[in-house]
């Protein structure tokens, strides 16, 4: 995606929450608690990874992208296809997106990655430099 800038990576949270979780001082039942509409979202419109759940170890995760913003108005918080974050990365100015981590079988989940997309600031006519003033 090419207008994807902001972006923040949890995998150190990520690292610390497991960490925690196999030292015993975080349960399983604290960090494998997804929702039912995560967990059906993970169903429709997940996209497999080549991660095995760092939990149960059973199956692969799927990740989930929600996108949140003023600009989508009624889409703002629902879960979207790689596909429609491209299409919809043209037609509005500035949105969130979070990218969830899900295990189907263990209700493990996490956010993996954040950024924004949009077309905001990108066909303003300047080229990418800026001045000493800027």
């Amino acid at each position: 995606m090419r207008t994807q800038r902001q972006v923040v990576d949890y995998a150190l949270q990520r690292r610390a929450l497991l960490a925690q979780l196999h030292a015993g001082r975080v349960g399983v039942m604290e960090v494998c608690d997804a929702d039912p509409y995560l967990l059906q979202a993970a169903k429709f419109h997940g996209e497999p990874s080549d991660t095995t759940c760092p939990v149960c170890r059973k199956e692969e995760l799927t990740q989930v992208s929600w996108v949140f913003g003023d600009a989508l108005k009624h889409a703002s918080g629902s879960a979207r296809k790689p596909e429609e974050l491209d299409r919809m990365a043209s037609l509005f100015e500035e949105f969130n997106v979070y990218v969830v981590e899900v295990c189907r079988t263990c209700n493990w989940n996490h956010l993996v990655l954040s950024y924004v997309l949009g077309t905001d600031g990108l066909n303003d006519g300047r080229s990418g430099r800026k001045t000493a003033a800027e």
